[in-house]
């Protein structure tokens, strides 16, 4: 299978409604994938088979050569360490402080002494440009910072790949932007393959270098910014004029 990860004929249905009709799509490693859609139309979904959250009714998810969609969850542990996750809401424990919240990965998953993880903690929050931060509760930190550390999380075991679910969701535009920037230094720094899912055309066009746009269950477009902007599909077409305006507004 040529891709770092690959979705191949997937199909994913919750009770009677077809969320996933036969979803094809490769990204690329090394890129940065940004898939499109209407609110429901199954974009984060779609990525949380990457990582084995849902299994497809029918289909195969193709990551790093291995075929995972029939894994247990003890065969789905090395993939998941290959591929980080930014949940659209951060997901970060609010227990734990910032500093607990990154080295928890890092003590399930390794044999790092606690000197190891405290220099990794204050790498990982190097890489995302928040220092001194460690002993505060995810309740201090504004949306941004949260995202922040939910980041520095998902890549504190050195992941091949990163799944960004609405990044810049509830952020102010300053906010937004700046986590765009990030998006896109973290590819550069760290070579990683990125997907991420939004709504939101102007980190879309920031962040991008291949758009997808998902509509009734299937994948009507796949192809370069610039393809996107001069598409002869009538649905994105009509998804960009109508998201454009938006951005304007």
């Amino acid at each position: 299978m040529d891709g770092f990860i690959v979705f191949d004929e997937l199909h994913k249905s919750f009770g009677p409604k077809q969320v996933l009709k036969g979803v094809n799509l490769s990204i690329t490693r090394g890129e940065t994938m940004v898939i499109l859609g209407g609110s429901g139309s199954g974009k984060s979904v779609l990525i949380r088979h990457a990582i084995g959250l849902y299994q497809p009714d029918a289909g195969e998810i193709w990551v790093d050569g291995t075929e995972i969609s029939r894994l247990s969850e003890d065969d789905l542990m090395p993939v998941r360490k290959k591929v980080g996750m930014l949940f659209q809401g951060g997901a970060l424990f609010d227990s734990m402080d910032v500093f607990e919240n990154i080295a928890f990965a890092l003590r399930e998953h390794t044999e790092m002494s606690e000197e190891q993880i405290s220099a990794r903690v204050e790498e990982v929050l190097g890489l995302v440009e928040l220092t001194g931060v460690e002993a505060l509760a995810p309740s201090d930190l504004s949306g941004g910072m949260r995202k922040r550390v939910a980041l520095a999380r998902a890549i504190a075991l050195s992941p091949a790949a990163i799944l960004y679910d609405e990044p810049t969701t509830g952020l102010d535009p300053i906010t937004a932007e700046a986590i765009n920037n990030l998006i896109r230094s973290l590819q550069s720094a760290l070579n990683v393959t990125s997907v991420v899912v939004t709504h939101d055309l102007k980190s879309a066009f920031s962040v991008g270098d291949r758009v997808a746009f998902l509509h009734d269950g299937k994948m009507s477009f796949v192809g370069t910014l610039h393809e996107a902007q001069q598409t002869s599909d009538p649905r994105l077409r009509e998804f960009l004029r109508v998201g454009s305006m938006g951005a304007i507004a």
